[in-house]
């Protein structure tokens, strides 16, 4: 049985009890899990808030050496929480691995900024007197995270979060609550002091009810959060009235754009990896294919083969993808499956991959899991649901264009902002489409999923509210600038009022 964990210490709990089972044998039961109420989220921020000051003090490159710690646990157990990874969100092995070492490589990017939380000196206007720049932890963070990447996307806030002197509480999703457990004890593990990290199980009002009670009471400072946008929407209506500003990563329809210019065999093999790796799952999946008039029955021809070929099943296998996460997500994404209409082109079956519709070379038993056809939607276009909504599932749209422009004007038009991607050998297209798209993310003849740990991570509009994951600019979530004014003459001495002023001859003139 999973339990919360506040103050270093397991909370023993009269909640109601949920399970954890393997998306792709679902009568695999990975774990049960103990669900608080609100008012044990307030008593990990209270937690957090007592360990936080003291954490603070321990001087910066110490803590950065807690976070190498880290890393080298997890990289010390990759394997076993790999395994745990695929089991519980039914992620394919080889895309679980990758998850794992996106936890390694942030912790030792996080090492070195434990050195480099640099201030500035900045010369003053006025003389004996000299002015500095801070960096200061924001105090206690509430990180709320999705569970398609069950530990690595929760590395980007919890190991940055506290490098820069924060306690955390760390609500994590319910169908990921193993692989939560697991990086919790990981974390504590590397030298983390009792009540820095604390982990609440628990429902979405749930948390919504704490985390307002425990921003009013003022125990919270900075709240993270990735999942849905109609979600993010309510907390940063939260935490707007408390004049804070959350970190937001939300959902995405990413765009790729495929130009007359463009090797159609790599942009097939981007497309596949983008629309169908972790079974559409990812906020940057990719959700329309925009295709050059000229290119685009050659493009689909190849695209679908490619699709038809693919491995998809047991994800401990080498498949392109394996379930859905959990039956919640089946549900919305049946919904959506819903929004194909007559005016789509779609061959082959939809729905979920079953005796009575199978799926030729699937690798395992179908019947055990979650596991839904690939499908790939040809038409679709403004005003359709298919094209303005995020699908999170293995659905990928396909449309057309003539110019450029109009395939920026297409890409921006459902209100997303996450990841993009263009396929050209021309380098005019590059510039020319980087300047027109509103995504935070754009890659050049690559996939639009896939993220590096030491490069900006986040989008814009319906996608986030331009705050970033990853490298030193997410340094500016976990810190306030501090400013400090330090005179020395001995006088007041204020400042525009007594700056000095060197007087210019403007009288003077060329002959």
């Amino acid at each position: 049985m999973l339990r919360s964990y506040l103050g270093g210490r397991a909370v023993d709990l009269a909640g109601t009890v949920i399970t954890s089972t393997n998306p792709a044998r679902l009568d695999d039961v990975v774990a049960q899990v103990t669900l608080a109420d609100a008012q044990t989220l307030v008593q990990a921020a209270r937690s957090a808030s007592r360990a936080q000051r003291a954490w603070a003090d321990v001087p910066a490159p110490v803590r950065g050496q807690v976070i190498a710690n880290i890393g080298a646990l997890v990289e010390a157990n990759a394997e076993a929480l790999a395994q745990l990874v695929t089991r519980e969100v039914g992620k394919p092995i080889a895309e679980s691995r990758g998850e794992v070492q996106e936890i390694v490589d942030t912790c030792r990017f996080f090492l070195g900024e434990g050195r480099r939380l640099y201030g500035q000196t900045v010369p003053s206007e006025m003389p004996d007197k000299q002015l500095f720049t801070f960096r200061e932890p924001v105090g206690v963070a509430t990180i709320i995270t999705a569970g398609n990447f069950p530990v690595a996307v929760p590395s980007w806030y919890l190991v940055p979060a506290l490098l820069c002197g924060n306690a955390v509480v760390w609500k994590p999703a319910l169908y990921s609550a193993a692989c939560a457990d697991a990086m919790y004890q990981l974390f504590v593990r590397g030298g983390l002091p009792d009540g820095v990290l604390n982990l609440v199980h628990a429902d979405g009002d749930t948390t919504f009810a704490g985390l307002s009670q425990a921003l009013d009471e003022g125990l919270v400072h900075k709240v993270g959060f990735t999942g849905s946008t109609a979600v993010g929407r309510a907390i940063g209506e939260l935490c707007g009235r408390h004049l804070q500003n959350p970190c937001l990563e939300l959902g995405g329809k990413n765009p790729m754009v495929v130009t007359e210019a463009a090797d159609l065999d790599l942009a097939v093999e981007g497309a596949l990896f983008a629309g169908f790796g972790t079974a559409g799952q990812r906020c940057t999946s990719l959700g329309t294919v925009i295709v050059h008039e000229s290119v685009h029955d050659e493009f689909l021809t190849r695209f679908r083969a490619a699709v038809d070929s693919a491995a998809i099943g047991d994800p401990t296998r080498d498949v392109l993808y394996g379930p859905l996460l959990d039956e919640k997500f089946a549900s919305s994404y049946e919904k959506a499956l819903g929004w194909i209409g007559s005016a789509h082109r779609v061959d082959g079956p939809l729905g979920r991959i079953s005796d009575t519709s199978p799926r030729n070379g699937f690798v395992g038993d179908p019947g055990t899991g979650l596991f839904y056809h690939p499908v790939i939607v040809d038409g679709v276009g403004p005003g359709d649901d298919l094209f303005q909504q995020e699908t999170f599932g293995p659905i990928v749209g396909v449309t057309t264009y003539r110019t450029l422009e109009q395939a920026i004007e297409l890409a921006n038009a459902p209100g997303y902002g996450l990841s993009s991607a263009i396929y050209t050998t021309n380098p005019h297209d590059v510039f020319t489409f980087r300047r027109g798209i509103s995504a935070g993310m754009v890659s050049v003849n690559n996939s639009t999923s896939g993220a590096e740990a030491h490069l900006p991570f986040g989008g814009n509009g319906r996608s986030g509210n331009g705050s970033r994951q990853s490298g030193m600019w997410v340094l500016d979530q976990f810190t306030r600038w501090q400013a400090v004014n330090w005179d020395y003459s001995g006088r007041l001495q204020k400042a525009q009022m007594e700056v000095a002023v060197v007087e210019a001859d403007l009288a003077f003139r060329l002959p």
